[in-house]
This record gives C-alpha cells, structure tokens and sequence, in this order.
C-alpha cells in the first residue's frame, strides 16, 4: 500500500514539474487586446502552460503599470504608444515614430533598461483614426484629416465620441490638433468609460447624442459594416502602432521558448487578419476567447 502512495506522490510531482508557469495575461480594455490576450492565453495552455487570465487588465496606464510592477507577466502593446507615452521625452524615440522597423527597434532597446523584452511585432498598423457615417463623409467631401479639420473650423456641429486616453494623450487627438490645425471644444467631446472603440463606432453610427464623429483604430473590424469610413492621415500625425507581446525579462529568461511560441502566431496577423478577428467580436458578438481558438486552429498553431 505504501508504494501506492508512493507513486501516486511521484506521478502528482511529475505532472505538476511537467506543467510550466504560472503566467499572467493581461491586456487593455479593447476588443484587440481581448483577441490577443485570449489568444496567448490558449497558445500557452495549448503547450503546457498553466495560465492566469487577467485579460481586458485596463487602460494604457493601468496594464502598463501592472506590467512593471509583476501583477501580470506579459500583455499585447503597441510600439507608438512606447515610443509616444513610455519614452516621449527621448528624442530618439521621437525621431522614429512613424517608421515600422525603426520604431519597433527602439522600442525594444529602450525597453529592455525597464527588465521588459519585446516580442516580434505583428505586420499590422493599428493606429488612431478618426471615423464617420459614409453618408456624412459624401455630403461634406471628407476622406482625409484635413478634410476634417476644415469642417471643424468652418463651425459643423461636431461631436466626437472618443476615450479619455484618446483625448489625452499626445500622440492622439492631440496630435491630430497640433498637425491639422484645428481644435475640439469641450462640449464637443462626448467621453465613453474605458477604450473600446466599438462603443464609439456605434454612437457614431446610430447618432447617439448627436455623435458623428468616432475614434477608431486601424484595424477595427467594424468601421466598414457600421456604414463608417475612417479618414486618412496623410501627413502622419500619428505613429505607427504595430502590436507586440511585452514580457517581464524574469519570466522570459525563465521562459525563452515563449518567443518561439508567440512569434509565429503574430507573424500572421496582418491589418486585414486581425480586422476580421475583431469584426468577429464587435460586429458578430461572438467572444473573445472563441475567436481566437478558432484562428489558431485554422492556422495549424494548436490542434
């Protein structure tokens, strides 16, 4: 009897030694961060990891924070927000806002002086954008931001369904200001909780409140099937925003196949991939986690 406790003892240890982390996912309040936390969380599980999900974390600086501090181990970031938030007084990282390759390396140089390592990025640009109603873009000739901005400045009854972070931050609305030239009144502003850019898009398709106007994101799946078309930034206002998995350097040097894990799955989410995984969630309704177990599997990444 006692060599029955016995290996069961030694048959519980080995599977618990066999089962790596835990790890903490995390991501931001968005239906892409959801999509991608969801998917890293099932990639790991998927190759014998033990996970804790805290994905939809929180805003920008709420995940970050969590990042840096060790509540979470890794989560999906941008590279203009490291280059326009994290490091926006190095004027290096400013030089190289609006160049893909560049940006992500300086991003991930100055990044590794906090103990985070930057995954490879996917081949999208998720950037800010502003987005109307296709009707309304047709009857006052919008296509660009400057198109906007002269609608603005001739007096139109703008308002502008956005995030505080959106309005905030200055590599966003802000940016869009200081390069168009023109300015958002307050009572021309219209802020939703959190950053989910599906709340915004509906406001601005159904007229909420007078809402025309919408932040959006570059690869938002629902633009085109809300009846909007987001406006063009042709003198680059804003930075390129590839998303990327950042991961504490302690858990990475613990965990280097991660990068061998992750890497391949971003490698496949281009603008037009990850438009349609994001459609799924806030065009279709389906969740999160259901997407992206169905993208992985239809990519051969986990069985």
């Amino acid at each position: 009897m006692k060599g029955v406790f016995a290996f069961l003892i030694a048959l519980g240890l080995g599977l618990a030694l066999a089962q790596k982390g835990p790890i903490t996912v995390g991501s931001k309040i968005d239906t892409e961060g959801a999509v991608l936390c969801q998917m890293v969380k099932i990639l790991l599980e998927a190759n014998g990891f033990r996970v804790n999900d805290r994905c939809s974390t929180g805003t920008t600086d709420v995940v970050r924070k969590a990042l840096t501090s060790g509540e979470i181990d890794l989560y999906p970031e941008y590279t203009g927000t490291a280059l326009g938030v994290f490091f926006k007084d190095d004027p290096s990282a400013q030089a190289v806002t609006r160049d893909a390759v560049k940006g992500f390396a300086k991003a991930k140089e100055l990044d590794a002086k906090n103990n985070i390592v930057w995954l490879n990025p996917a081949p999208a640009n998720n950037t800010w954008a502003i987005a109307v109603p296709r009707t309304l873009a047709q009857q006052h000739n919008l296509r660009t931001m400057a198109d906007f901005a002269r609608w603005v400045n001739g007096g139109a009854q703008v308002r502008l369904a956005a995030s505080q972070e959106f309005v905030d931050r200055d590599d966003a609305l802000k940016a869009f200001e200081r390069v168009y030239g023109f300015k958002m009144k307050p009572e021309q502003l219209v802020i939703l909780p959190g950053g989910n850019t599906t709340q915004t898009q509906q406001a601005a398709a159904r007229g909420t409140g007078g809402v025309n106007a919408a932040m959006a994101y570059g690869t938002d799946g629902g633009i085109a099937a809300l009846g909007l078309v987001a406006l063009t930034d042709p003198k680059g206002a804003v930075a390129v925003y590839q998303p990327a998995i950042t991961v504490r350097k302690a858990v990475f040097d613990r965990f280097p196949e991660l990068a061998t894990l992750i890497n391949p799955v971003f490698a496949s989410l281009n603008e037009a991939a990850l438009s349609q995984l994001n459609a799924e969630v806030a065009v279709n309704g389906k969740n999160p986690a259901e997407v992206a177990r169905a993208y992985l599997r239809s990519k051969n990444f986990i069985r």
